[in-house]
């Protein structure tokens, strides 16, 4: 009579074990893959705290236009209480045109487009679609020059008022 328990037993600790086993939670935390998970359509992200910088580069990609100019959209900025200028930003050998201000004084962002923007930059006639991806180099006086995989957006829902 007691063999039939110790078998039942043995199959409910066997099956405990590689239930606890199979569903470790050595993914959870910062690093969780599921929790670095973004949409393609958030726009690029990076953070640059080497060699005293502190930089933020948020929301970046581009938004294509009817003539296939290309602009920026994003924000950047500087938490260091020394200055940092961004000098350019360049995709594929093409350059942007960047008008307006490229100081980056402490907490005071950088924004391309949008009500408050502070900063603008595009690409002209670069043939720019929607749904491709590009690298974009962003040049800077103090924290060298940062690559991010941006996404080209087409002209529509946030983007609609999006000028050259």
């Amino acid at each position: 009579m007691r063999r039939p328990h110790i078998k039942n037993f043995s199959i409910a600790l066997i099956t405990s074990a590689l239930a606890l086993s199979l569903t470790a939670c050595s993914g959870a935390g910062p690093n969780a893959s599921t929790r670095l998970i973004k949409q393609v359509t958030d726009g690029a992200e990076a953070m640059v705290k080497t060699d005293g910088n502190d930089l933020s580069i948020t929301n970046l990609l581009l938004v294509a236009t009817e003539d296939g100019s290309a602009v920026v959209v994003g924000t950047i900025v500087n938490y260091m209480d020394e200055n940092d200028a961004l000098l350019g930003i360049s995709a594929g050998g093409t350059s942007a045109t960047i008008s307006g201000e490229q100081n980056l004084v402490k907490n005071q962002p950088l924004r391309f487009e949008g009500e408050q923007a502070t900063s603008k930059a595009v690409f002209a006639g670069v043939g720019a679609q929607a749904g491709r991806n590009v690298q974009l180099q962003l040049a800077f006086a103090r924290a060298g020059v940062v690559t991010v995989n941006a996404i080209i957006r087409d002209k529509r829902d946030d983007y609609a008022n999006v000028t050259k």
